[in-house]
């Protein structure tokens, strides 16, 4: 006969998983076995945390639902962390538990706590499975969550009490053929095109922002930027829409392309904090919206469009393009001048790598490490993961990243090693090099082990700079040289690498840094632990942003938001 956990391993099967995240356990211990028996690859770590973050990888690389299998109570509580980055992410997960045996259930059980209570702010949908009745719709019902059929994307919930995976399966509630129900296409109405196509007419300067909703939708952006003369900016999320090199793209010059567009057309992105929440304190005063998306975070949170599209983003640029949406008079001087201005930015900064100078004590400068990466490392096949404070904030300025995942919305310090192990094993022949910052190193070091265990060809490379920078820049600037907890003073993470079964490289000096990273990329999974120094102030505390301002993330955007609002307010 077979079981509950058998039939539950078929379905998932069924839907194409090939490869679930986890770490054994006793309430879980029949889905896991019988995943196994049925080929798929079970990856086993160290932290249900990092189960959850290769799962995250596996699904942003792949654009499908990837797996974490994590065990009761504690098992689950390790991976909240993991499910609250993907929440706020909108990565498709499903994260798979087991639960207390029913008769014991309430009575003070081993690992017996409301796990579905628990995880219902963080997921789509939730669904601790009581009976084997409901098991197939279930599953059913949490895929087409994770898919965005009842919204946005996301992480859903299934669990079972561990007696119910050692039942057999009626033959009435045998597999039936898996109902695949993602999220159904969306076509924006006549009526909002027709809105849309007269507000972009009587624009000048058009700006385009991407969001992870419009991966997969570069070549939908680049006609619709080539009607309407516009310039393009992306951020983490999407990165990668458009290929570095676009004409029509300007990271360098985003301050200046947010205060100066007068029509901002945001597809598949939220207007959250990396954005001043939309706020005309930051935008140009007389801008007006496009909001493009199948989301109301995507089309109408924190601030109204002028128009909403509701859609997906390549069928509704397309409409757009074919309906001639242009404007009557646009500014091309505005955006010629952009892309120059972009570009003169672009190679000041790479002259600025070069010439980066060592502190006092000999350690480099964190850009010549980014340098060294660009140049001998990163190719176009890299899947790029940026993890840390300090360190990303350089990395988010200067690194080359073809294929790029980082910290996220949420600022989840620790994804790095996790990202790159998910990214290799859902990617096979392709490469993953993360650049970590030696704080964030620390929550999951030991799953290097698991890279070893799973030969992961991926470079992690240390960007160690004895401490949490930014917040003691912050200790040093505003609380009078107070240091509480911010020196991470000695640590060889290269010895615990070796310790784990890797091979890793210490290097001190820029002169060593070259033929270290060369030797680790033949080795791989390698650690090369750099010593860089902590004295650099990085773009992000430059920006304020380590002072958490109250109204907006960043020092100057929070005063101009200030100034915009009544003087009782402003004294907050």
């Amino acid at each position: 006969m077979t079981t509950v956990a058998e039939a539950v391993a078929d379905d998932l099967v069924a839907r194409g998983t090939a490869r679930v995240f986890g770490l054994c356990g006793g309430h879980i211990q029949p889905i896991w076995d019988a995943l196994d028996r049925r080929g798929v690859d079970v990856v086993d770590v160290r932290h249900e945390g990092a189960a959850v973050m290769m799962a995250h990888a596996a699904a942003e690389l792949t654009d499908s639902v990837a797996v974490a299998l994590v065990t009761a109570g504690p098992g689950l509580t390790n991976a909240v962390t993991g499910i609250a980055n993907a929440s706020v992410s909108g990565v498709p997960l499903l994260i798979l538990s087991g639960r207390t045996p029913r008769p014991q259930t309430g009575m003070g059980a081993m690992q017996d706590i409301p796990q579905a209570d628990l995880l219902r702010p963080l997921c789509r949908s939730v669904h601790p499975i009581w009976d084997q009745r409901h098991v197939h719709a279930e599953l059913d019902a949490a895929y087409a969550a994770a898919l965005g059929s009842r919204g946005r994307p996301g992480p859903v919930y299934v669990d079972l009490p561990v007696d119910l995976q050692g039942e057999s399966m009626l033959p009435a509630n045998m597999s039936r053929p898996v109902q695949s129900r993602g999220r159904p296409a969306h076509r924006p109405d006549l009526h909002s095109v027709a809105a849309a196509g007269r507000l972009i007419a009587e624009s000048h300067r058009v700006l385009v922002i991407a969001g992870r909703g419009a991966r997969g939708s570069g070549e939908a952006i680049t006609a619709f930027l080539d009607q309407v003369d516009g310039v393009f900016l992306d951020g983490s999320d999407s990165r990668g829409t458009l290929p570095a090199d676009h004409p029509r793209y300007v990271p360098a010059m985003r301050g200046r392309a947010i205060a100066e567009a007068d029509l901002v057309v945001t597809v598949g992105r939220r207007l959250d904090f990396q954005l001043a929440y939309g706020s005309s304190a930051v935008f140009h005063p007389d801008a007006r919206f496009l909001r493009i998306g199948t989301t109301y975070e995507q089309t109408a949170a924190n601030r109204r469009a002028d128009v909403e599209l509701v859609g997906d983003p390549n069928p509704t640029l397309a409409a757009l393009v074919e309906t001639g949406a242009r404007p009557a008079a646009p500014d091309r001087a505005w955006t010629a001048d952009l892309f120059a201005a972009n570009q003169q930015r672009v190679e000041r900064l790479a002259k600025n790598l070069l010439e980066a100078e060592p502190d006092e004590s000999g350690r480099m400068h964190p850009y010549r490490l980014i340098d060294a990466l660009n140049s001998h490392v990163i190719d176009d096949d890299t899947v790029v993961i940026a993890d840390g404070g300090d360190i990303l904030s350089f990395a988010r300025v200067a690194l080359r990243a073809p294929t790029y995942l980082d910290c996220g919305p949420l600022g989840c310090l620790g994804v790095g090693v996790p990202f790159a192990v998910g990214a290799c094993l859902s990617q096979p022949g392709r490469r993953a090099v993360a650049l970590i910052g030696d704080g964030s190193l620390g929550f999951h070091l030991a799953e290097i082990d698991t890279a070893v265990r799973h030969q992961v060809p991926a470079l992690f490379v240390v960007a160690n700079n004895a401490s949490w920078a930014i917040e003691r820049h912050d200790q040093n600037q505003r609380y009078d040289g107070n240091l509480v907890g911010v020196d991470l003073p000695g640590c060889r993470y290269d010895l615990v690498a070796k310790g784990l079964g890797a091979y890793a490289e210490h290097v001190r000096s820029q002169d060593e840094l070259a033929g270290a990273l060369r030797r680790a990329q033949e080795h791989l999974p390698a650690l090369v632990d750099v010593e860089v120094s902590s004295a650099p102030i990085s773009p992000d505390f430059r920006s304020g942003l380590a002072g958490v301002p109250t109204f907006q993330p960043l020092a100057t955007w929070d005063a101009a938001e200030r100034a915009l609002r009544p003087a009782a307010a402003r004294a907050c």
